[in-house]
């Protein structure tokens, strides 16, 4: 007798957004300073800020339904929750290191406009 019981889990979809490489080695160095290997970096858009739109980054271990995820290998994947999708595709995130400047940063080509802070985007 054969078992014709089919186990298929849903597709995930892929965003489009980027990761450099920096990037990429940063995400990872904060998981091991957290002693985790169970998070995602997850990017959203929430309303607010003085444009209208901000940027949410943040570790979670959740998936949630609709997420889209890419694995950019090595333990690092970027989840992004299927109402951000359309505002995040095409955006990069790259991690800057200098004397002026240490952080993440979005370069999105979605974004109309933004505050003179730069912390939020229309």
């Amino acid at each position: 007798m054969t078992d014709t019981t089919l186990t298929t889990a849903a597709p995930v979809a892929a965003h489009g957004v980027g990761l450099s490489d920096a990037a990429a080695q940063k995400v990872r160095s904060l998981m091991t300073q957290e002693g985790r290997d169970d998070l995602r970096l997850r990017v959203a858009v929430q309303p607010g800020g003085c444009s209208g739109l901000i940027y949410q980054l943040y570790f979670d271990e959740r998936f949630l339904d609709g997420d889209a995820s890419v694995d950019f290998g090595e333990g690092v994947e970027v989840v992004v929750d299927k109402m951000s999708v359309p505002y995040l595709d095409g955006a990069s995130i790259d991690f800057e290191d200098t004397i002026q400047k240490q952080g993440f940063t979005i370069d999105n080509p979605n974004a109309a406009g933004s505050c003179a802070c730069g912390d939020s985007f229309h």
